[in-house]
């Protein structure tokens, strides 16, 4: 089984900690210690998306966690879709807090461009017909107007959850939120640093049936920004940990032993 680890799990857009329900006790069996982090405005975290007004807000409580590890700690941080942003944030400012990034079917940022551009290339290499029902908003902050999503029905079962099973569609239904790509605030934020985000170890993991972060997008960022490795989840859908939790909970295992 090897060491255990401390392995740090973030969420996408509109989810919540609630979307590891099948990975934490794989991982919890396999003897690893797991922490599962709403970020502002997602899962239970009391706030609404109209009082987060960055990226950075958004990722704060990912940020207390790394900040409150003992000062020896180390932990496995894996972001999953929007989470390679928020995972992005504490690889800037708790780098050596990382042992490894584990970048899941998510979006990642370089050091080259602003954190805005991949996903200003996301949204560009996306058709708008893609999006189906998902919808889009405009909420206002003290920085200016943000734009909002949430997924609608149709987007979760066939182009998010189309592998996963039908009850997990149904939870998504239920527990979804709306959320926010930061957009118009990642653009204005400064650069990722070689020094800092740079110096931590990236692995992307792939999905290659994911129909919304495309295998075509995924190694476009994985060609993009530095990465230590690259693993694949076969036959997993844009929600890995509901289409292939074992596979999932495997991988991310190998990974750490890896790079411990």
């Amino acid at each position: 089984m090897g060491e255990s680890k401390h392995f740090v799990l973030v969420h996408g857009a509109c989810h919540g900690a609630w979307s590891w329900y099948k990975v934490k006790p794989l991982l919890e069996a396999a003897g690893h210690r797991v922490t599962t982090v709403d970020m502002a405005a997602s899962g239970i975290n009391m706030k609404s998306i109209k009082d987060v007004h960055s990226m950075l807000d958004y990722s704060q409580p990912l940020l207390e966690v790394v900040a409150s590890l003992d000062p020896e700690e180390k932990v496995v941080l894996v972001g999953h879709s929007l989470g390679g942003l928020n995972i992005a944030m504490a690889m800037e400012n708790f780098p050596e807090k990382i042992t490894v990034a584990v970048f899941l079917t998510a979006l990642m940022p370089d050091t080259v461009n602003q954190p805005s551009y991949v996903v200003d290339q996301f949204r560009e290499r996306t058709p708008p017909g893609a999006w189906l029902d998902t919808q889009f908003g405009s909420f206002e902050t003290p920085k200016g107007p943000l734009t909002s999503i949430i997924f609608g029905p149709n987007s979760i079962s066939t182009r998010l959850y189309q592998l996963s099973p039908k009850e997990d569609h149904e939870l998504a239904m239920a527990l979804t939120r709306p959320g926010s790509l930061f957009i118009e605030d990642l653009c204005k934020a400064k650069k990722l640093s070689e020094k800092s985000y740079g110096s931590v170890p990236r692995v992307y993991a792939i999905c290659d049936q994911d129909m919304t972060i495309t295998l075509e997008f995924q190694q476009w960022m994985i060609q993009n920004g530095g990465v230590s490795d690259v693993v694949e989840i076969q036959g997993a859908d844009h929600m890995p940990m509901n289409s292939k939790p074992k596979e999932t909970c495997d991988a991310l295992v190998k990974i750490a032993s890896k790079f411990a």
